[in-house]
């Protein structure tokens, strides 16, 4: 699977960028991943329900990733939890293939990873998936993934229930990249003009976010 280089302005969302400006602020000091206990980003109560803690076991040839955490959203769009579980078995054999390939990028690179889909709802309106994952380093290895995702549907609302598994069609998708370029924060009155379209505001439609993740 092929992934596009990318800088942060990449990320829409504006919940998913001040989770990406954070670890960016943490990256900067460096040039590497931060360690978990260091990622403290405002307001991140606000986020807990649509997002997702991975652990990352490096001792296979294949990072194989397990859920300590999630939102009720992501229960509600794969239809049952996954505490404890390993993605790959809690997305099952028919998502693993446009999932897994994603978190293993971001475990090979050890940097944030973004891409969007688009998948059905069980009434077969559109919905785009957008993922943000970012990593954690243990002693020079990524240790641990924390995933946030957000869905949104230019019709407006859709249903959430089930929506990775109510539907046959496989996602479709639309957009893989690596932040590899521009990896630092530019604090707001620095921005650009040309860039201030990166944070438009897009509340007027939901905005759910989750694999850690999201439904209502």
């Amino acid at each position: 699977m092929d992934f596009a280089s990318a800088d942060p302005s990449v990320v829409k969302s504006i919940k998913q960028r001040d989770l990406l400006n954070t670890w960016l602020r943490l990256y900067a000091r460096q040039q590497i991943a931060p360690a978990i206990w260091e990622y403290q980003p405002a307001r991140l109560e606000e986020e807990l329900s649509d997002l997702i803690y991975y652990t990352v076991d490096n001792s296979t040839p294949t990072a194989r990733l397990t859920i300590q955490s999630e939102g009720t959203r992501i229960s509600r769009a794969y239809g049952h939890t996954g505490k404890g579980v390993l993605l790959e078995d809690y997305v099952g054999p028919r998502l693993a293939p446009f999932v897994m390939p994603v978190y293993h990028a971001c475990v090979a690179r050890g940097l944030p990873v973004y891409s969007v889909a688009d998948v059905d709802d069980i009434y077969g309106r559109v919905v785009a998936y957008e993922r943000l994952l970012l990593p954690f380093l243990t002693d020079d290895k990524v240790s641990h993934v924390i995933a946030s995702l957000k869905t949104f549907c230019e019709d407006g609302g859709f249903e959430i229930k089930n929506l990775m598994r109510g539907n046959h069609a496989p996602p479709r998708p639309k957009l893989r990249t690596v932040i590899d370029r521009d990896l630092f924060h530019r604090a707001p009155g620095r921005i650009a003009a040309a860039d201030v379209v990166e944070f438009a505001d897009r509340s007027s439609g939901p905005d759910i976010t989750a694999e850690i993740i999201e439904l209502n």
